[in-house]
């Protein structure tokens, strides 16, 4: 332990040094690679130097109170330390291997957010766009920022499909488990007879790609425009604004056209194309990772359940870590707070007993 502590602290300084280097400094790429490493060594090195200090400090008392010529009261003062030492460096270890856990990847990174109506019609993209709402007020508690890229409306206040770009620190950590399929029961507004129905809509949650993750060939590409259709501003249908992106090899297809101008649909395009095949490529090289974590909270999945909404009963439950709240109101308005850390907790408890 103490020797991964020391290799922490080490590597802290070759970082921070490093950083000071006018040679580095003018290389963005390094820079940043660099300072990237810096914000997320730098949590755990100053809580190994808290734990270094504390175990040296209970050495210290130790060695004293069992020095015979050390003074009475100096032995009685060192002993009485030492139980309160003991339980801050219990705190302190505990703390640590929280820290030392396996990180996420991803978890620094920005978001692609699909939300998709599947099963019940008009109620389901009624859903779809409240599923929406409850994403961007909870993104703005935590002062991340949301723009739609591209989204197809029912007319009447739905979603058939909706997607957005999330951004902010650590976005992916505090959303990457809400992808899955979220199934609502409630009675519609147009249901006359007052029955339940069941609806579901599918969650999407992509890792924003780099240049670096995803090289996309010109000749890969198809790119098709075409005119704007629905709602929209006067260039609607006068202009052909809309882009189609088909990438050939995996027949992924990206359509935007909510921007005035085709230049901005492209380009809106292309960040959902290289998140959809950053995940691809993801999902085929951790397979074996994803297998693991059915065990915990869920694959990520789009085809897994994930959690009902209970209108009736004011219920949330998440099927993943059997956790029911009866906070519906407060949830679907973006008080998720609770729900997420949940989650958090039990995947990370799920991640410290497999390496303990």
């Amino acid at each position: 332990m103490n020797t991964r502590l020391d290799n922490i602290l080490r590597r802290r300084e070759e970082i921070a040094s490093s950083l000071a280097d006018p040679d580095i400094t003018s290389d963005n790429q390094r820079y940043t690679k660099l300072s990237r490493e810096f914000s997320e060594i730098e949590p755990v090195a100053e809580a190994a130097s808290k734990y270094l200090k504390l175990q040296q400090q209970l050495q210290d008392n130790h060695d004293l109170a069992a020095d015979p010529e050390c003074d009475t009261e100096l032995r009685q003062l060192a002993e009485s330390e030492m139980a309160a030492l003991k339980q801050a460096l219990a705190d302190s270890e505990e703390h640590l291997n929280w820290l030392l856990l396996p990180k996420d990847p991803n978890d620094a990174r920005d978001i692609i957010l699909e939300i998709r109506a599947g099963t019940g019609g008009d109620e389901a993209a009624l859903f779809a766009a409240d599923l929406f709402r409850m994403y961007c007020r909870y993104a703005e508690t935590q002062g991340f920022k949301v723009e739609i890229l591209s989204g197809s409306d029912t007319g009447i206040g739905g979603y058939k499909e909706v997607i957005a770009q999330v951004t902010g620190k650590g976005v992916f950590s505090r959303f990457k488990f809400e992808s899955g399929v979220h199934r609502v029961q409630r009675v519609p507004e147009t249901e006359s007879g007052g029955r339940i129905h069941t609806s579901a809509c599918t969650v999407a949650v992509l890792p924003v790609a780099e240049a670096v993750d995803v090289n996309i060939r010109t000749e890969d590409l198809r790119i098709d425009v075409y005119r704007a259709s629905g709602a929209g501003g006067q260039h609607v249908n006068k202009t052909e604004s809309a882009v189609r992106l088909t990438h050939l090899p995996s027949g992924i297809v990206v359509t935007c056209q909510d921007q005035a101008s085709q230049h901005k649909n492209k380009a809106q395009a292309m960040k959902v194309l290289q998140a959809r095949l950053f995940d691809q490529k993801q999902s085929s090289a951790n397979a074996e990772r994803a297998e693991t974590r059915k065990g915990m909270v869920g694959s990520g999945d789009r085809s897994e359940r994930i959690r009902t909404y209970n209108f009736p009963q004011g219920r949330i439950t998440d099927h993943r870590i059997n956790l029911t709240l009866y906070k519906l109101e407060q949830i679907i308005n973006g008080d998720m707070g609770e729900l997420i850390d949940a989650l958090l907790t039990h995947h990370q408890a799920e991640l410290l007993a497999a390496h303990s």
